[in-house]
């Protein structure tokens, strides 16, 4: 009897882990298109309660039509403590692009990425400004450039001035004090190396005709020297004429590059994010678009195989690119990371060598619908990468 007493005690601690691994995985967070189902693989007796209502589905599918909910889940009709924040995205046909684009970006003051001794000494000490902090204002006046840090410095005349500063955190602002040090040329300086801006080419990804709205590059852009993503004040979209192409090897990624010398406007940008660069189309002209819009794939419904890219390898010429989708990363909410996506067309391998730096963006097309954007670049393999899904950046514009 021992043996067997043994034998059921195991099995049951091991169905009662699996019921709590079934339970701990599922996600604290989804993101679902207007109209699409909440689907999550379950064991039996797991089932789910929305806000919307209390009704319990055995197979966690419902529809979820509030902009946001919360969904709750029940074993064996207790409920529990976990909860499943629902976002939903409105499902709008989407024209996608694949245009080069130049991006411009003016910080929200300047950016720290620096710090250099001054006649031998260092007037940042004990100040707590920190690589990848932003200067706001300095003696209560608004900073929006180098130059006008530069100004305001040297107006004090080596007098002390009190500096407000918003940590790389972009939640906690600070104030402090410091006294520049006068240069052997009469000039006054902090130490500080301070960036304005940011320049860059990517890809655009699509437009909403309807409010003009537009999505590039699918990833931020961050900060060179801090490896921060660049927090805006505002920001230029420009056209961009591709000067090179530099090839794709294992270990050694490509590169598109590119000019936007004399380029012209196309919109602003509002926002930086993990997710994608938006902002608004007010020259539309200057995008050639010739699209008709097209319905968006929810991520439920994108399938491994076949799909294409569209992006442009030579100035105004932009073309579909066959692709294969290796892997699907359906769960994935934490990063733009969606889904494996490897390069099959040989004139696009012959002209890059894959998938290159100023690709990101390319918008990603499966059975005629608008699956998401190219996000990055395998280095070890450049004809492998990531797609980041549309749902993830339609949230975030």
């Amino acid at each position: 009897m021992k043996p067997l007493r043994r034998f059921l005690i195991l099995f049951i601690l091991l169905i009662i882990y699996i019921y709590i691994t079934n339970i701990t995985f599922l996600p604290q967070k989804l993101v679902l298109l207007e109209g699409e189902n909440l689907n999550l693989f379950t064991l039996w007796g797991i089932s789910l309660s929305s806000t919307e209502s209390t009704q319990a589905s055995s197979n966690l599918s419902t529809p979820v039509n509030s902009e946001n909910t919360s969904v709750g889940i029940q074993f064996l009709g207790i409920p529990l403590a976990n909860k499943i924040e629902v976002n939903i995205v409105e499902n709008k046909k989407v024209i996608p692009l694949g245009n080069s684009i130049g991006l411009k970006l003016y910080t929200s003051g300047v950016l720290v990425v620096g710090m250099t001794e001054i006649e031998g000494k260092k007037p940042y000490e004990n100040t707590g400004i920190e690589m990848g902090d932003r200067i706001l204002e300095v003696n209560n006046k608004t900073i929006n450039s180098t130059q006008e840090l530069i100004e305001t410095v040297n107006q004090a005349q080596g007098k002390e001035i009190t500096v407000e500063y918003m940590k790389a955190d972009n939640q906690t602002q600070k104030q402090t004090s410091m006294v520049p040090i006068k240069t052997s040329e009469d000039e006054y300086k902090l130490g500080l190396w301070v960036r304005d801006a940011a320049a860059g080419i990517g890809t655009a990804t699509f437009y909403l005709p309807e409010t003009g709205q537009f999505a590039c590059l699918g990833h931020g852009i961050a900060d060179i020297d801090t490896g921060e993503l660049v927090t805006i004040a505002k920001g230029e979209l420009v056209t961009t004429k591709i000067i090179s192409v530099k090839k794709g090897q294992k270990g050694e990624p490509g590169e598109l590059g590119g000019s936007i010398d004399g380029a012209n406007y196309i919109g602003k940008i509002d926002n930086n994010t993990n997710f994608g660069i938006f902002g608004k189309i007010q020259n539309a002209q200057y995008l050639h678009i010739n699209q008709e819009a097209i319905d968006i794939l929810p991520r439920t419904q994108v399938k491994e195989g076949k799909a294409q890219i569209i992006c442009e390898i030579e100035t105004g010429k932009k073309e579909y690119y066959d692709i294969e989708i290796k892997k699907i990363y359906t769960n994935n909410y934490q990063n733009n990371k969606s889904m494996l996506i490897e390069v099959k067309d040989e004139k696009l391998l012959e002209k890059t060598g894959g998938i290159v730096c100023g690709m990101s963006g390319s918008p990603i097309i499966q059975d005629g619908k608008f699956v998401g954007a190219v996000t990055n670049v395998l280095v070890s393999d450049p004809t492998v990468g990531y797609g980041v899904f549309a749902d993830m950046m339609l949230q975030n514009m």
